[in-house]
């Protein structure tokens, strides 16, 4: 593969898109995915010879950065030199086609690697200390699928489900999140239709060595389902009604119980993050695909990368 420097003096000042590139450069661990992946890569002893794996999986990592599908992937590798820098090909090279893009996803999304790159990242930031164990915050948000029937089959998604959130409905699936309690970073991610409550994959979130596990009022009752674990203490917010119903000025002990609430509010923050940078920094607030598996691996793909993101900092400040 062309070594890529990522050097582009195109003007003396840098893009966000290019700060980000140049970052995300440094900080994922190419070498170790490269491991997981390889297994699963054709070695090119027949017919036209493959596209190195290490371009190819820069290429998936672009996808996700900057929502791009297969096509429009294929067409900013031609259009865009700093994607080509990154992804290490010559402009006057031979370009991975939207086939061959798709055919690399579909290689990932056969062996479930995405499980495997999202425990390889969290191997390694566990390893320099970034990724503890004592405590987990659970979450979940909706992620909206089209609800259009103007397509080839004439109907939506039929794992994709509505679900209610205030006064609107929602159409679409829901990522449900175990992070962290102390960094925010994310080590399990499930994904269900969208009307399935929170509370229902709440202890499927545990990676099972924690001692506390913390979720909004929607996680009540956590601890009495048949799935809720053996020594994990969980603190659950109270629900909004309860909590107005207090009386912090006059009542010491409804002080004291509004000060707690606060201190798990604290630490429930932290699980926000990781939403915010898929959502915001990533741009990802659709599906791209039908069907629950695929967009669950995409998303376990989304987390180990904002993993990273979120901890580039001291990543690049570990390496100088």
């Amino acid at each position: 593969m062309k070594q890529s420097s990522l050097d582009l003096n195109l003007s003396t000042k840098k893009t966000r898109k290019q700060e980000l590139l140049v970052q995300m450069d440094r900080v994922v661990p190419w070498a170790a995915l490269i491991d997981v992946i390889a297994p699963y890569y054709p070695e090119g002893k027949n017919g036209r010879p493959p596209f190195a794996l290490e371009t190819m999986l820069r290429i998936h990592c672009m996808q996700q950065w900057f929502t791009l599908s297969d096509l429009a992937m294929e067409e900013a590798l031609f259009d865009t030199p700093i994607y080509r820098e990154f992804a290490g090909l010559d402009a006057h090279g031979r370009m991975p086609d939207e086939s061959t893009i798709l055919r690399f996803r579909h290689r990932l999304e056969k062996h479930k690697l995405a499980e495997q790159i999202l425990a390889t990242v969290n191997e390694l930031l566990a390893a320099q200390g970034l990724l503890l164990k004592a405590g987990t915050a659970v979450d979940a948000t909706l992620i909206a699928a089209p609800s259009s029937t103007k397509n080839k089959d004439r109907k939506r998604d039929p794992e994709m489900h509505s679900s209610q959130k205030g006064n609107e409905w929602h159409f679409g699936m829901k990522a449900h999140i175990g992070v962290d309690a102390e960094s925010g970073l994310v080590h399990t991610v499930i994904g269900t239709s969208g009307n399935v409550a929170d509370v229902v994959e709440g202890n499927s979130l545990l990676h099972g060595q924690e001692k506390d596990g913390f979720g909004d009022a929607g996680y009540q009752g956590v601890h009495k389902r048949p799935d809720a674990r053996a020594g994990v203490t969980w603190h659950i917010a109270m629900r909004p009604g309860k909590r107005k119903e207090l009386d912090k000025e006059n009542n010491p002990v409804d002080a004291l119980i509004d000060r707690v609430e606060k201190i798990k509010a604290s630490i429930r923050a932290k699980v926000e993050h990781p939403f915010r940078v898929i959502k915001r920094q990533f741009g990802y607030v659709k599906v791209r695909y039908r069907g629950l598996k695929k967009n669950t691996l995409q998303l376990k793909t989304l987390f180990a990368l904002s993993n990273l993101w979120m901890v580039r900092h001291q990543l690049l400040g570990a390496k100088g």
